[in-house]
């Protein structure tokens, strides 16, 4: 038995600019309009970060 609440919304998704973990053994990534700092580091290994740009789902800010 399944429980549906009718068709889901299809949020549109668009180019983001991200933090990235420059950590190979580490998947972490932000936000750029999430961030603190203007060189964040890495919150769950504290290595440096880098932009990138990734197609994600659209939030507000």
């Amino acid at each position: 038995m399944s429980f549906s609440r009718g068709p889901k919304k299809s949020v549109p998704e668009v180019e983001t600019n991200v933090w990235a973990c420059t950590s190979e053994s580490c998947a972490g990534w932000m936000r750029e309009s999430f961030s603190f700092s203007e060189e964040p580091e890495c919150p769950l290994c504290q290595s440096s970060m880098e932009l990138e740009t990734r197609v994600l789902p659209e939030v507000e800010d």
